[in-house]
């Protein structure tokens, strides 16, 4: 359902270079009654998953390490960043895409998730919905190195970790991805492990 108060004028791509860049023009419909144009930019990158598998009997968790150009033109020395297995929808459900994802990055094969919410990111200025996921994994769910696809330019690295080492490199900033935070605050608020 379309929210009556408010009106597209205008969409203009501004760059359709990686993603798409727009800057849109609407009228929205103020509280006190008056009619205001604006004009915002949306970058769409298309939807994405993310998921954290863990280990009940390890009390372990995998995640990734990869460079990240944002961070590093933002303040990250190295541009690394730990997170949680993710990737674009590419025109998939959400959980063929995290399946595929998972074997991709991680290396493990997957075949049952548990949905735990879905979240805009970064609603201000990235169209994004991120479906999370979490799976328990196991060592022989372990088929191949991960690393991601050379073809996509990724270099990941997979890390098994402590659950609470985990949790205390969020604590210590080495951990600073927000959807990775998310996970694993979920693992620990549900007593998952």
């Amino acid at each position: 359902m379309q929210n009556p108060n408010i009106t597209i004028l205008k969409t203009e791509i501004l760059s359709d270079n990686w993603y798409t860049l727009n800057k849109v023009t609407y009228t929205i419909l103020k509280k006190d009654g008056t009619i205001e144009t604006q004009s915002r930019e949306a970058y769409d990158r298309g939807n994405g998953a993310v998921i954290l598998l863990y280990n009940t009997s390890s009390h372990t968790v995998i995640l990734t390490r990869q460079f990240r150009l944002p961070t590093y033109i933002n303040g990250n020395s190295t541009g690394m960043l730990i997170e949680a297995c993710a990737g674009l929808l590419d025109n998939d459900n959400p959980e063929d895409c995290i399946k595929r994802e998972t074997e991709e990055e991680t290396g493990y094969k997957i075949s049952k998730v548990e949905k735990i919410f879905q979240a805009y990111m970064s609603p201000g200025s990235v169209t994004e919905i991120l479906y999370f996921f979490i799976a328990e994994y196991s060592n022989e769910m372990k088929i191949a190195d991960g690393g991601g696809l050379e073809e996509e330019g990724e270099n990941i690295e997979v890390l098994e970790l402590p659950f609470e080492k985990a949790l205390q490199m969020v604590d210590s900033g080495e951990i600073n991805d927000a959807k990775t935070i998310m996970l694993l605050q979920h693992l620990r608020i549900k007593s998952i492990l």
